[in-house]
């Protein structure tokens, strides 16, 4: 972290020793076929003009009549929809759950790229299957120069100053803004990228900005029952550009109510995603029975959790953009619960004595934010 971090790009051999990819190619064509799965195939050569963007759900036949080589399937967020790959997300616990957004999976037969690019997060791109050979710049491109008129944004002064082949269990970091580009060396070429979410700070401002319109009364409004009789009609006086300012910066004084809002808008899902709640509730007790015989739960595939922990002992839970005040005996749940794909239950059976605790954990369930991890 002190070295690499948002730092330089940094190659890692054999990182991954017994990690095997979880999908073969089929499968990761199979997913681009499904509806409510973000997917594109990017086509440098054999599609109807040079690096030709298509956009999924895909059929059967539209990858049957795809050339033989250099093309590239991308599916996102394929860590909530295949356990094994949502583990990946373990891998990384050296840092924040918030910042990680998602796994995506690649494809690509030999020459399969998808062009010289920059992305604005970080990423680790991990071999699954095959080898592909990168070349990566070294500083973070400031200005980009882009190919004009092509569906991608492909750099065109791509100048890179190394070259290597990932095998698989190989991991390259990247920073944002650090110019990269793969390409396939065979036909089982099979690329694991960990994004990490950098919001913008428009998106961050903007969101703060409109909960705080939220939580002004509509009929508030401004009012000087001190004023005096004014010196100048034009002039914006001292008293009143005092009491606006004043106004302004009362709407962000309030350190609780910042971090409030800001472990809702972490844990937003992306992409309109959201957990779907159990067809058959369960009871906290018939919960609680359930781990107590060894059952594990697992982070909903839609689930994004977070948490603060308070002075006084209390704890706020972030579950997919609402807050949920916990009380000291309940807490410990927070830390419990997040930050890991699955929850043994091993850990959670030490607090099921604690009513609140089991009733805290049969919502999560019962809202889809938690499953069990083997059926009833």
């Amino acid at each position: 972290m002190d070295e690499y971090w948002q730092s330089k790009p940094l190659v890692l051999r054999n990182a991954l020793p017994d990690f095997e990819s979880p999908l073969a190619p089929g499968e990761v064509a199979g997913l681009a076929c499904e509806e409510g799965i973000e997917s594109r195939i990017i086509l440098k050569e054999g599609g109807a003009y040079p690096w030709e963007l298509r956009d999924g759900p895909f059929e059967e036949d539209d990858f049957l009549s795809l050339p033989d080589t250099h093309w590239t399937v991308l599916v996102q967020e394929v860590d909530r929809l295949i356990p094994e790959v949502g583990a990946l997300r373990d891998r990384f616990s050296f840092l924040p759950d918030w910042r990680i957004d998602d796994v995506m999976v690649s494809y690509a037969p030999t020459g399969g790229t998808v062009g010289p690019h920059i992305d604005n997060y970080d990423v680790f791109l991990i071999q699954g299957r095959g080898r592909r050979r990168w070349s990566i710049g070294r500083d973070p491109v400031e200005d980009e120069s882009i190919v004009p008129d092509l569906d991608v944004r492909i750099l065109s002064d791509f100048e890179p100053v190394e070259t290597f082949v990932l095998e698989p269990g190989d991991l390259l970091y990247l920073p944002p803004r650090v110019a990269h580009h793969g390409i396939s060396e065979d036909d089982q070429c099979m690329t694991y990228s960990v994004g990490f979410r950098a919001p913008s700070h428009r998106d961050l401002v903007g969101d703060f900005l409109q909960h705080v319109l939220e939580q002004i009364p509509p009929d508030a409004r401004y009012s000087d029952p001190e004023r005096t009789p004014a010196a100048h009609p034009g002039e914006i006086d001292a008293d009143a550009r005092a009491d606006l300012r004043a106004l302004l910066r009362s709407l962000v004084r309030d350190d609780a109510e910042i971090d409030r809002w800001l472990g809702r808008f972490l844990t937003r899902p992306q992409r309109n995603r959201i957990a779907v709640p159990r067809d058959e509730p369960l009871s906290a007790d018939a919960l609680a029975a359930r781990l107590r015989d060894g059952v594990d739960l697992r982070r909903g595939p839609a689930t994004r959790l977070a948490f603060i922990e308070h002075d006084d002992g209390h704890a706020t839970l972030f579950a997919n953009g609402t807050a949920r005040d916990l009380s000291p005996d309940t807490a410990v749940v927070a830390r419990l619960v997040s930050g890991r794909e699955m929850i043994p239950a091993a850990d959670l059976v030490p607090h099921l004595d604690q009513p609140s605790v089991r009733s805290l954990l049969a919502d999560l369930v019962n809202d889809g934010l938690l499953n069990l991890d083997a059926p009833l």
